[in-house]
């Protein structure tokens, strides 16, 4: 006995509530696959006090009322149908037993609609119930998918096939399932409410390359040709996974970078771009790009790529180092000091990779820092000959840059050797060459004669100065047998040198080893030196604003008659 027709008669007195009275049960809506068959399970009753002795039916279409002449599925009585469904129909009920189940076989697109019942138990005992089941013909079976397919968690996928004909039992398969992992099926039948299902179970553990995969259920019924397949599209989601960014790179400054950081994840996850906690770059992507028109030495450091959706966060970092020349160095003002402390010079820049930085003085390599951004020079304690322009050079392969600075050196006088007294017949020159810094004040003293000269009169001493040194000349004219000691002494601030000038004698030096008539010629020519000699320098002094001063004509002072500028100046007066 087929399952659909022996149904417990106080059930379907329950499901349609008409204990005794006119009344009909049948599902309000029935599935079956095209070109298949189906049965419509249905009960009526009628009041007890009817007792017929031939139960008969009919089943309309789409309408339950005779008059409006719907078509006939199937007459019980006289066994017709509408031509439509003539062969295609058989009542599987037993109408005395009160059930009035139908089967179609066949089945195609004109046949769906709403199906009716009418009982005729004999004379007038005829009714049509207004209860109806309407019939819904599917193209495919139906695959359900979770709500969510979340990798690393089973996902179950369920392919459903309507199995409402005892003739036609369906069978149902999965196909294109390769690359599921752990993958089990098995099948179930599902009632409700008279209506029975064929399930058809796929588990399986999902990857991400699973995501956007293509599944097929497949359902076919025996000694038929019939075959209807669905497919359903997998949407794994699954957190986000950097598969492809720039590894630590090199680039120097001025260059065009670029730096790529490509996300898979479903769904879309929110890329960003981060350099010390700032985020330089961020969108809803599958990829992300970051562009440099120009790069400087600003743009060294970690970069740091970061894709998040509601599954997952992931981050991949990169350094990124940016070479350049050095900077121009950084190093102390221009330095005083005074002779005897300690200086120290920092010197300091920035490049990388890190310079080689050098201290130099001239020529003269005084300290080197390989690898190093800065240098340290200490002079514990210097001298008037560390004065002068000190350069700072700071290298590497990518360039060179360099800063200078000077040391100036405060320091007590010191008379030259060059400093000597030249004695010619009559005269005496005397030159006092100084050094110091700051300018000494220079005195020439003839102690015999109680008389002191300042190189500031102009009228017996003329001067120069170069740099830190000063010469002063002094020309006195004396006796031939006059003996003359002459001493120099300069002062500054820091101190006071005294120094005896040696004498040397012209006349033995040269007139001696010459003769009279060549040291007059010798003479002649010297004078004519000295001469050309002062014009130059007046020239030379004019043209680099020295400090050099002398008369015009420096007169030749006689030691015997010599007076200081005060009294000189009140016997001018007088005479006046």
């Amino acid at each position: 006995m087929a399952r659909w027709y022996c149904l417990p008669l106080i059930l379907i007195l329950i499901k349609g509530s008409f204990c005794g009275q006119w009344g009909a049960w049948m599902p309000q809506s029935i599935y079956a696959l095209r070109d298949t068959c189906v049965a419509i399970p249905c009960k009526f009753d009628y009041p007890d006090d009817i007792r017929p002795s031939v139960v008969h039916g009919v089943w309309y279409f789409k309408s339950p009322y005779p008059k409006n002449l719907p078509p006939v599925v199937l007459r019980t009585k006289t066994n017709t149908a509408h031509e439509s469904f003539q062969g295609r129909t058989q009542l599987l009920g037993d109408l005395h037993q009160r059930n009035c189940t139908i089967q179609i076989d066949r089945l195609s697109s004109e046949f769906q609609g709403k199906y009716y019942f009418r009982a005729d138990l004999g004379g007038y005992n005829q009714y049509t119930y207004s209860e109806h089941s309407n019939l819904e013909l599917l193209d495919n079976p139906s695959i359900l998918s979770p709500d969510e397919i979340i990798v690393g968690s089973v996902a179950e996928l369920t392919c459903y096939a309507p199995d409402n004909c005892p003739d036609m039992k369906p069978i149902v398969t999965w196909f294109r399932t390769e690359g599921l992992e752990q993958q089990s099926v098995f099948g179930k039948l599902q009632e409700d409410n008279y209506m029975w299902t064929m399930m058809s179970l796929l588990n399986f553990l999902p990857t991400h390359k699973n995501n956007g995969h293509t599944v097929g259920c497949k359902v076919n019924y025996p000694n038929t040709s019939l075959e209807y397949e669905a497919f359903t599209t997998l949407d794994v989601k699954y957190p986000p996974k950097i598969v492809e960014v720039n590894s630590s790179l090199e680039t120097t400054e001025g260059a065009h970078l670029i730096l790529l950081c490509v996300v898979e994840s479903n769904p879309m996850s929110l890329v960003t771009w981060m350099k010390d906690d700032t985020v330089l770059k961020e969108d809803l992507s599958a990829n992300l790009t970051l562009e440099f028109e120009n790069v400087t030495h600003n743009y060294d450091g970690i970069y740091i790529c970061i894709a998040e959706n509601f599954y997952g966060k992931v981050n991949r970092s990169l350094g990124l180092a940016v070479m350049y020349a050095p900077w121009k160095p950084s190093v102390n003002t221009s330095i005083l000091a005074i002779e005897g402390e300690p200086v120290t010079i920092l010197c300091s820049t920035e490049g990388n990779p890190e310079p080689i930085i050098t201290i130099m003085k001239g020529k003269s390599l005084l300290s080197t820092a390989i690898y190093e951004n800065e240098l340290l020079l200490e002079l514990p304690e210097v001298s008037h000959e560390d004065d002068g322009e000190y350069w700072c050079v700071a290298e590497n392969q990518y360039g060179r840059s360099s800063s200078s600075f000077n040391i100036t050196i405060e320091f007590a006088p010191i008379v030259l050797p060059e400093s000597k007294c030249t004695l010619a017949r009559d005269t005496v020159q005397c030159m006092c060459e100084v050094k110091s810094n700051p300018e000494p004040v220079i005195l020439f003293e003839i102690p015999e004669k109680d008389i002191i000269i300042n190189e500031t009169d102009r009228e017996f001493v003329y001067s120069q100065r170069n740099g830190y040194t000063v010469s002063s000349i002094l020309t006195i004219r004396r006796e031939p047998s006059e003996d003359i000691l002459v001493i120099c002494s300069a002062s500054n601030l820091y101190g006071t040198k005294v120094h005896e000038l040696e004498f040397k004698d012209a006349n033995n030096h040269i007139w001696g080893k010459v003769g009279p008539v060549g040291a007059v010629f010798i003479f002649a020519i010297l004078i004519g030196v000295v001469g050309y000699m002062i014009q130059t320098r007046k020239k030379k002094n004019q043209n680099e604003s020295s400090s050099f001063v002398q008369t015009e004509n420096p007169p030749v002072m006689f030691s015997g008659d010599y007076e200081p500028k005060e009294k000189r100046e009140k016997s001018q007066a007088s005479r006046s």
